[in-house]
């Protein structure tokens, strides 16, 4: 990435000077971009964002803006605008005056405030509620407030920390498109703090995966799902299956055969696993997984043997719980309008998937590859398939 708008370089934060909540981290986030971080609870993605922000101070590191260090910057002169879940709107005064504050505290002309505020208003769609206060508005309502208050005064970094948290799953799905068209109608760049996966795939060009106070990945939302780099971030981003086996050697097309516990043996994409390492685990997403009804020859010989042991219906699709010989449980989903009533609890079936669609780890206490360098937007992130020769 050339020219980026923010970069963390070798950033560090500890509560305690004891344990490090925000280990090493270097990243970058190009203009106009819209980076989320995702992860769990205590994963450090929000501790990023409020040292981004000038609420925190990292330890040791620098963070630039604008290729200027502000890590002494204190928060209202780094021309950043934030949104909190909790909204954080003044009570006293009313939604005009609320967006109109960062404006006020900047002096900019009456005239100019109102037609901003008038502006900011209609663009997300609260025409004719401006004199209200906080609470005489919905949550959806107030947080479209808070968005229009960190947008009016045209800073060229927004920070949001989960503001679609406290909403419902429908207007969290509404508020998701707005935030997305003003994205890309005002190109302002925007880090976006979650910990909602699905969120985080709908909303972002780039989304950085934390845990345990480091990115575990970055990269655009599909390379993270297709091909994720390690079994934390396959089992975090989606769901997915997990199965134990023992690494054979490299293919011709440079795959890994695996023997799974049940004796079958499969192939897999591997792109962080090293020549020496044995144990393996086996990810790959249920909707990729064939199914069909045990005599069926449609899925080729590579087909395991499985049981139904549950079938949930969820709308659009149908999951299929099935015990592999060996007592393994993979999940499959199925389109609903598509699934055989066929298919139902102690049913014999085959199951059986595409090895560019398997992705396979070094199972715990294995070797890896060593990590990879600083990345940025380009798709430096790119993971390169297994071809080294194994002894």
């Amino acid at each position: 990435m050339t020219d980026p708008l923010v970069r963390f370089d070798g950033v560090a934060k500890s509560y305690d000077l004891a344990t490090l909540v925000i280990s090493d981290l270097n990243f970058d986030v190009g203009r106009g971009e819209f980076l989320t971080l995702l992860g769990p609870s205590g994963s450090g993605k929000t501790t990023t964002l409020m040292m981004l922000a000038g609420f925190e101070q990292p330890d040791r590191g620098r963070i630039l803006f604008e290729g200027r260090d502000i890590v002494h910057v204190p928060p209202h002169r780094r021309n950043i605008g934030v949104v909190f879940q909790s909204y954080a709107l003044f009570p006293h005064l009313t939604a005009e005056e609320n967006i109109a504050f960062p404006l006020s505290v900047r002096g900019r002309p009456r005239a100019e405030i109102a037609e901003r505020v008038a502006r900011a208003l209609a663009m997300v769609r609260l025409e004719g509620l401006g004199g209200r206060r906080p609470n005489q508005l919905s949550g959806g309502q107030q947080q479209r407030v808070a968005l229009a208050r960190a947008l009016v005064f045209e800073p060229s970094l927004v920070l949001m920390d989960e503001p679609l948290g406290a909403l419902d799953k429908k207007l969290r799905a509404e508020l998701q498109t707005e935030i997305r068209c003003l994205h890309r109608e005002l190109g302002v760049t925007i880090v976006y703090v979650t910990h909602d996966q699905e969120e985080a795939l709908a909303l972002s060009d780039r989304v950085a995966v934390f845990h345990e106070g480091r990115i575990r990945q970055i990269g655009p939302p599909q390379e993270l799902y297709d091909r994720p780099r390690d079994p934390f971030v396959a089992g975090f981003i989606g769901e997915n299956n997990r199965l134990e086996g023992e690494a054979l050697e490299c293919t011709e097309d440079g795959r890994l055969a695996i023997r799974l516990a049940n004796g079958s043996v499969v192939q897999a994409e591997a792109p962080d696993v090293t020549p020496s390492v044995r144990r393996v685990i086996l990810s790959v997403r249920p909707e990729r997984i064939a199914i069909a009804l045990a005599d069926a020859q449609d899925l080729g010989t590579d087909a395991l043997a499985a049981t139904v042991a549950e079938t949930v219906f969820l709308g659009d699709h149908i999951r299929v719980r099935a015990r592999l010989d060996d007592g393994s449980i993979v999940a499959v989903k199925r389109a609903a309008f598509a699934f055989d009533p066929r298919l139902k609890p102690g049913a014999r079936i085959a199951l059986a998937w595409s090895a560019e669609h398997a992705v396979a780890f070094a199972a715990e206490g294995e070797t890896t590859a060593s990590p990879r360098p600083r990345t940025g937007y380009e798709g430096e992130e790119a993971t390169a398939p297994y071809r080294r020769s194994r002894r």
